[in-house]
């Protein structure tokens, strides 16, 4: 059974940088060919796409949105992924959540993921 658990969160002034991290658990040999995103979700808002990883591959995307200020990076010994957030901004206020998923490669769309985490708190003060 696969689980995920974020940490991290917190708050800081926007201009300022924070890494969160997702540790990764019982994963068979199949998480070879996982893809591990990072999504966020502010009140009233959709769930929306960050960045995702292939956990083998190594290969990255990202939303327009945080692109050239974000950085999603992994360490396959530790069974971690990284979410490395520089330059927040006001905007980059939700709950960021860890997902995996192999249905796709490096799929965009929540109902790709398959397992998810329960979320860390990042606020951006204005």
């Amino acid at each position: 059974q696969v689980q995920l658990v974020e940490s991290g969160g917190g708050l800081v002034q926007t201009g300022g940088s924070l890494r969160l991290s997702c540790v990764v658990s019982g994963a068979g040999r199949p998480f070879n060919n996982y893809n591990l995103g990072w999504f966020r979700q502010a009140p009233g808002k959709e769930r929306e796409f960050v960045a995702t990883i292939h956990w083998s591959l190594g290969n990255t995307l990202y939303a327009d949105s945080v692109k050239g200020r974000f950085t999603i990076s992994r360490d396959n010994a530790k069974n971690t992924v990284y979410l490395q957030m520089n330059s927040l901004k006001f905007e980059d206020t939700a709950v960021y959540y860890c997902a995996a998923g192999s249905r796709r490669f490096l799929p965009r769309a929540p109902g790709e993921y398959d397992y998810w985490g329960q979320g860390t708190q990042v606020t951006v003060s204005s």
